[in-house]
């Protein structure tokens, strides 16, 4: 009740201080009816928050005060210097209250009757007596209520929603014949009302400023990034150390500078979710449907430009859920579901930027339906549809003007819907994708970044220009051509492609496809692939160099280029140049590469994702303790920070800090650790996984390459897998899970797979437990497929891909790990494959529950020889099933 009542005396102080000029403007312009409508609302509020907080004394002087200004509002009472007077005279004892109710938390004692009569015989009409102030003796016996002013209060108080768009009819009240001072009525809002907390009540300490002050001081942060880089720069040219302390000083501040003024535009998504609760109710009357709304993570904060952008799109797929998702109660009865119909909003950090969710447990998307809608209207044959997967059929509801209602309503359904959706989320740098069973429902997840100002961002060059690949967008970085084991760029009727983890990636040339360089692609020197992803398609960008990350400050697009649409907008480099930012989505548009629609087959087992062990592997390269290089596969990494040793505080035996409003640990590779002088700075790996994190302390981040990880023996040595050459030095390959284990936090307390001996297929939801097994598999001699649902699981068996065990989660979204072992089971080439499932909570009923589904075996996964001795126990026996 504390911190209502703080809030609410802010918001009363501000208001009353508000009023004070209203009333003195009224008082020279009596007809100002804007004027005198924001005056009635105040006041109305501060009486409706009064009777919810159960402060009645406040209430029924604002009560008796609105009463009279209803009067005025409707035209029926003539707006007087007098009557100003008196409203002002309310006004301080209002004053005089909430100042007493500031300093004690409790409404002070006194005597408001005068007061109260006064205003009353304003509102009937009567000559308007001196000013009369609240008075501070205790309170007397109060009165009986007048009926008929009860009646035009209660009148009053019906018509407040309503915004007057002209006077009512004059309707003129007859006095009693003893007047008597106005008590309102009791209301529920007072029987129920908490009692107020003794003690005084601190107001909230806040100012409102304007968004264009904040505006400005974004710009002008963005700006000092700018000069900051520019001097990073000139310092790491110069190699002068007497620069370097000072700049990595001011590096630091603007850092703290930018992160603190970025808070100042950061909002809560569920304030872009407010008018949906109403929007819902409204949509189930309308259609007759029974509809609960729930939202979680309100309280995740973006960016207030981003957050503006997406209320529109979230309002639509949120109409489009109860319309088209969610089916009527009698058609939910016959499918054997509850009446009651969810809808589900989610958002939740992850990385630089906001996943949002929206789901619904309803009919799903009707392939047979989008099929023929896509036939219908020409937008692919019978036999490209046939070679689509369930997923790609459903992306066609992203074509402009298509729909599969059956009526037009006023609630959707007229074709101008999910395309609309895509395009704006896409405007602002973002992605949408979606999930869809059909029976039992959909769910989009859109994907954005935190903020529109500010991007970490790849600097690249195409035929000596350079531009700027925001990373959201970037999935990973490829070598292309030239000799060696750079992956090769082939053609395919003139089109590049490139072949990477057994799929057919394809390609566009940055430089050809801006005009910037003619030549034919076989002239082109050695370059590199960003391999990028647009939707559900996956394709690769060609450019010829790539220099490094840097924070890049977002321009927009001159009016000169907007007709371009591969930029997304302009920046400042440190040295002074300026340069374009591509944007993905619309290379995509602009070439047709990564649209929706029909794929080749070996690119649709590309974009489930697989990786396979013994290929060649994105590492990081790094320094800790010893002198020998440490590596670890660059999937397993979420961030790399550089973090003050003056926010790595010790507690419990543990080191700790405080990143991103948790506390992570940290675990030194030394095995102990000491802070440096002040000043310094400490290397950090971040690892993560929904919502954990553990950093790693290391000496220096060395580089990123791109090698084949052969892991030769096995380290005796804990937290070791074993060596490899890498870039021709021996280098130790670190065990991740070991270390992840020293941050006393159980990883694996969500399912994550195993291995088998020649040929393991492993399905596993989570990407992270992905990149963390698959390394380690192959340095125990297993050749590792990793995929990250049930269902490319199947489509590989679709594909005639063979396997000798398939090691499965068995929690995970969609079919799960028990509906894909009763598919194997029933039919294809897999039926007599041994099968493990893996649980981080394996107790006797999920043991029983996967032996019945058809698993060879089940076990818990935490611990590696276990599995390791289940896998070679399952392929020793000749007969599984």
């Amino acid at each position: 009740m504390d911190d209502l009542l703080a809030d609410f005396l802010t918001e009363t102080n501000e208001g009353l201080a508000a009023l004070d000029g209203a009333l003195l403007k009224l008082e020279k312009a009596p007809d100002d009816r804007q004027t005198l409508s924001e005056i009635f609302r105040n006041v109305h509020t501060i009486k409706g928050t009064c009777g919810f907080l159960g402060l009645s004394r406040l209430e029924k002087v604002a009560h008796a005060a609105e009463n009279v200004l209803g009067r005025y509002r409707d035209g029926t009472l003539q707006v007087t210097p007098e009557g100003i007077t008196l409203i002002l005279s309310a006004l301080d004892g209002l004053k005089s209250i909430v100042a007493g109710l500031e300093s004690t938390g409790a409404e002070p004692p006194g005597d408001d009757a005068p007061l109260i009569a006064a205003l009353d015989a304003a509102w009937r009409g009567e000559a308007v007596a001196a000013p009369i102030a609240a008075a501070t003796a205790p309170p007397s016996e109060e009165a009986g209520s007048d009926p008929v002013a009860d009646a035009a209060a209660a009148e009053a108080l019906f018509d407040a929603p309503a915004e007057p768009e002209a006077p009512r009819a004059p309707v003129v009240p007859v006095p009693p014949a003893t007047p008597a001072p106005h008590v309102p009525a009791p209301r529920a809002e007072e029987s129920e009302a908490a009692p107020v907390a003794a003690g005084p009540i601190t107001p909230a300490q806040t100012i409102r400023v304007s968004v264009d002050v904040l505006e400005d001081l974004m710009t002008l942060v963005s700006e000092l990034v700018l000069t900051r880089n520019q001097l990073l720069q000139l310092v790491r040219a110069r190699s002068d150390a007497a620069l370097t302390v000072p700049l990595q000083r001011l590096s630091h501040i603007t850092s703290e500078l930018q992160e603190g003024v970025m808070k100042t535009r950061m909002q809560p998504i569920g304030n872009a979710w407010q008018k949906l609760p109403r929007i819902v109710r409204d949509l189930a009357n309308e259609l007759g449907k029974k509809i609960e709304l729930v939202m979680k993570g309100a309280d995740t904060e973006l960016d207030r430009q981003v957050l503006e952008l997406i209320k529109d799109p979230l309002t639509h797929m949120v109409r489009n859920s109860g319309d088209h998702g969610l089916e009527t109660p009698e058609q939910r009865r016959a499918a054997g579901k509850p009446e009651l119909g969810r809808i589900t909003l989610n958002a939740y950090h992850e990385g630089g930027h906001i996943i949002i969710e929206i789901g619904d447990d309803g009919r799903g998307l009707p392939a047979e339906r989008i099929k023929a809608k896509v036939l219908a209207q020409g937008l692919a044959t019978e036999a490209e549809l046939a070679g689509m997967s369930e997923r790609e059929i459903q992306h066609f509801i992203f074509r402009a003007g298509f729909s599969t209602a059956a009526a037009v309503t006023s609630v959707s359904g007229r074709g101008v819907g999910m395309d609309v959706v895509k395009t704006n989320v896409e405007k602002i740098g973002g992605t949408i994708e979606l999930r869809s069973v059909e029976g039992k429902g959909t769910t989009f997840f859109i994907k954005i970044p935190l903020t529109l100002a500010i991007v970490s961002a790849l600097i690249v060059e195409a035929a000596g220009e350079r531009f700027a690949v925001p990373q959201i967008g970037v999935v990973e970085l490829v070598r292309a051509g030239g000799s060696g084991e750079a992956a090769q760029i082939e053609r395919i009727h003139d089109t590049p492609v490139m072949r990477l983890r057994e799929r057919l990636l394809p390609l566009v040339s940055l430089s050809r496809l801006l005009q910037l360089d003619t030549r034919p692609e076989e002239a082109r020197e050695e370059g590199f692939v960003i391999v990028t992803q647009v939707g559900g398609n996956v394709f690769g960008i060609i450019v010829d160099k790539v220099f490094d990350t840097e924070e890049i400050v977002v321009k927009p697009v001159a009016p000169i280029l907007r007709h371009v649409t591969m930029f997304s907008g302009n920046t400042i480099l440190g040295d002074g140049s300026v340069i374009m930012i591509l944007d993905p989505n619309g290379i995509a548009r602009a070439t047709g590469v990564g649209a929706d629609g029909p794929v080749d087959d070996a690119v649709k087992v590309a974009a489930m994702g697989s990786a396979r062990s013994g290929e060649r592997t994105a590492l990081l390269l790094f320094s800790a303790g010893d002198d020998t290089p440490k590596a670890v596969p660059l999937g397993l990494v979420a961030r790399l920070e550089d973090l003050p040793v003056e926010s790595i505080e010790h507690s419990g035996g543990k080191f700790l800090v405080q990143y991103r409003g948790k506390l992570m640990p940290l675990v030194p590779m030394s095995g102990h650790w000491s802070p440096p002088e002040r000043g310094r700075r400490q290397a950090v790996l971040v690892f993560n996984d929904r919502d954990r994190a553990m950093g790693l302390m290391v000496d220096a981040i060395l580089d990123v390459v791109e090698e084949v990880l052969n892991i030769e023996g096995t380290s005796e040595q804990p937290g070791f897998l074993g060596s490899s050459v890498i870039c021709g030095k021996v280098t130790d390959v670190i065990d991740c899970s070991w270390w992840l284990h020293q941050a006393g936090d159980d990883w694996f307390r969500q399912p994550a797979p195993d291995v088998s001996e020649p040929r393991l297929l492993l399905v596993e939801d989570s990407a992270f437990f992905r990149h963390l097994l698959v390394p380690g598999l192959g340095a125990a001699g297993y050749a590792v497929t990793a995929v990250n649902s049930a269902a490319e699981a199947l489509a590989l068996r679709e594909h005639g891909a063979m396997f000798d065990i398939i090691v499965s989660d068995i929690e995970m979204p969609d079919l799960d790990g028990l509906g894909l072992a009763r598919a194997v089971r029933a039919e294809g080439a897999w039926s007599e494959l041994p099968m493990l499932a893996l649980s981080g909570r394996m107790d006797a009923e999920r043991m029983r529950k996967a032996m019945a589904a058809g698993f060879t075996t089940a076990l818990g996964k935490s611990d590696r020889e276990a599995l390791l001795g289940a896998m070679r126990e399952c392929l020793a026996t000749p007969t599984l099933v």
